[in-house]
């Protein structure tokens, strides 16, 4: 999926264009004990409770595509009868009024959701008819098919924190009564997705709150997709493989050029809705291209295929420094705009290597200003 597709799919949860038909789920104890399921008309919801749940399910399609939201495509096997993919197919078909799957999805949930203290596995329904839109989009009074899916979001259940506050029985300021809160999803998934504005029953949309913490349990044993690699862990295995395939010669100017190529990818690719990814050839080629030599791109493959997977493909975002660049040592850390790097280079002096800042009109050290020729502190007049 990429961000117009979800974008698409969140303008319409809202008061007037919301169209979930039906919500169900499970309240979920500490001990993995079923307390209590849920059977609602979504829009019979009282007009506070409906905004609350809305704002649940609108999360659970919030972030960013490469990061804590990405798309997997389920393996040939599952979409064969009694397959993870078929099950959730049953799901959506019976517009979750089918209590026997519902129970069993809930127990599969609970075997392999790994969290600590109680949770709230929600199941939300909605039929979306698709409206044709012309080159310029202008959307036409016409169908051009029906979008049927759930979104299944799991929230922590948490006590409210103890505090003081009117207590209105006993006209005075006292402790008040800790309730049992249902927070923001942490985790969650679309299914099926939405692509080109159309069901694409292969793949599934999974959501996470935190980018480096994927449920893998959940995501092996209850969407039986391959475990993915975070945008944390994309990050270090990315700096591991640039280190392995240098060796040596890992030297700044290098990495310099390996940063400002994989912005400028970034940049070129800015207005498309797809994130820009990056393969073991595409990969090679940015190496190359920033200076790495032929000799120490011998062993490249073998190097990918250990570090990141032979068919696996990186999100440039998770791997380029877009914000920042920071050169570090033991005792100083230099923090560059990652636009203007060619202010900083690596020079050898007596033997000894330094790095070299280029100074322009403006000098402060400690929030005061200094001559920059002169060392000495600069006094407004």
């Amino acid at each position: 999926m990429d961000k117009k597709g979800i974008l698409e799919l969140k303008r319409r949860m809202t008061k007037d264009g919301c169209t979930f038909t039906k919500m169900t789920g499970c309240y979920v104890d500490g001990e993995k004990n079923k307390i209590v399921n849920i059977d609602e008309n979504f829009l019979g919801l009282e007009e506070e409770e409906f905004y609350k749940y809305l704002e649940i399910a609108k999360k659970t399609l919030s972030g960013t595509i490469g990061n804590n939201l990405m798309e997997y495509e389920f393996p040939l096997a599952e979409e064969e009868p009694g397959g993870h993919q078929q099950s959730l197919m049953a799901i959506k078909s019976s517009q979750l009024k089918n209590e026997e799957m519902l129970e069993s999805f809930y127990d599969m949930v609970i075997e392999n959701y790994e969290h600590t203290g109680n949770y709230l596995i929600l199941l939300f329904h909605d039929v979306y008819d698709v409206m044709t839109k012309t080159t310029d989009n202008n959307k036409l009074d016409e169908s051009e098919e029906i979008f049927e899916y759930i979104i299944c979001s799991i929230c922590p259940v948490a006590l409210s924190k103890p505090g003081l506050g009117y207590r209105k029985d006993e006209n005075r300021i006292g402790t008040v009564d800790r309730d049992w809160i249902v927070g923001l999803p942490e985790s969650g998934f679309l299914f099926p997705a939405f692509n080109n504005r159309s069901e694409d029953g292969e793949g599934v949309l999974y959501y996470s709150k935190d980018a480096n913490a994927f449920e893998q349990l959940f995501l092996a044993q209850v969407l039986n997709c391959e475990v993915p690699l975070s945008a944390g862990s994309q990050k270090e295995n990315f700096q591991v493989l640039v280190e392995e395939t240098l060796g040596e010669e890992c030297n700044y100017e290098t990495i310099k050029n390996i940063h400002e190529n994989l912005n400028e990818m970034i940049q070129e690719q800015k207005g498309n809705p797809e994130p820009v990814t990056i393969d073991k050839t595409e990969m090679r080629d940015l190496l190359e291209k920033s200076g790495v030599k032929e000799e120490r791109l011998q062993d490249f493959e073998e190097h990918f295929e250990q570090a990141i997977g032979e068919n696996t493909r990186l999100m440039a975002a998770n791997i380029a420094e877009t914000r920042k660049f920071e050169v570090k040592t033991p005792d100083v850390v230099v923090k560059v705009n990652p636009e203007r790097t060619d202010l900083v280079e690596t020079m050898e002096i007596e033997g000894k290597q330094y790095l070299v800042i280029q100074i322009d009109e403006h000098l402060e050290v400690n929030g005061i200003s200094v001559n920059p020729e002169t060392g000495e502190v600069q006094y407004n007049e």
